[in-house]
């Protein structure tokens, strides 16, 4: 199963080179100021992608799937066929998914929760036996690095230690795209950065949870 990974196109998308494979996964950030209106076009541009399957969570930035979350849900599933997920799973062709939208607090935007017992709680939804584990925000120390230092959230890694998936992927911080690998679990940041960053293509075979990477743009800081 080819992977083809974005996060923070926020509106970009028309600029972006996506190649085909057999799910897009979009991992929150779509938009700007979060309006429905907003979101139109960009559902317009993903019911143009030819991937058989679309995997969609918000960010921090996709205020109407907090505020007006039905008529959101709606327009992806209606303008582009897109599966969107919050804290929930789906199968697809036999591998699990399993998005979820929320971060540490971030300003006052969408989906902030904050750290410890409250994020704690939505990471104890994550079943075990997921193959595909899809976040906005990054764990504590991978792909979480900005100038001012490390802005993962420690509970999310204790979920992943927990649940090991075979892939996690999420976006959020622009600065530090890129791929690590955790025990079993394959963790990607696959920020597009506002579309100046390409697409991440991971291949996922499940029979032996095997993951290879085809596609990761270089990171944006020096470890």
């Amino acid at each position: 199963m080819r992977l083809v990974c974005v996060a923070d196109t926020h509106r970009y998308e028309s600029t972006l080179n996506v190649p085909d494979g057999d799910v897009l996964i979009h991992a929150g950030d779509m938009l700007d100021y979060g309006t429905l209106e907003e979101l139109e076009p960009v559902a317009e541009w993903l019911g143009t992608l030819p991937h058989r399957h679309k995997v969609v969570i918000a960010g921090n930035h996709d205020w109407c799937f907090a505020r007006t979350a039905v008529p959101a849900r709606n327009l992806l599933q209606h303008e582009a066929g897109a599966i969107y997920l919050q804290d929930d799973e789906i199968t697809i062709d036999g591998v699990r998914f399993y998005g979820s939208p929320w971060q540490p607090e971030f300003c006052n935007w969408a989906f902030n929760l904050p750290r410890g017992e409250a994020l704690a709680a939505m990471w104890a939804k994550i079943p075990a036996g997921v193959d595909v584990l899809v976040t906005h925000g990054p764990p504590r120390g991978y792909g979480d690095r900005v100038h001012r230092g490390l802005e993962g959230c420690d509970d999310l890694l204790e979920a992943i230690d927990r649940v090991r998936p075979a892939v996690h992927v999420f976006g959020h911080i622009h600065e530090d795209g890129g791929l690590w690998q955790r025990g079993p679990t394959t963790i990607a940041n696959v920020t597009t950065w506002m579309c100046e960053r390409a697409p991440t293509v991971i291949d996922y075979e499940p029979a032996t949870r095997t993951v290879t990477p085809i596609q990761v743009p270089p990171r944006e800081i020096d470890p």
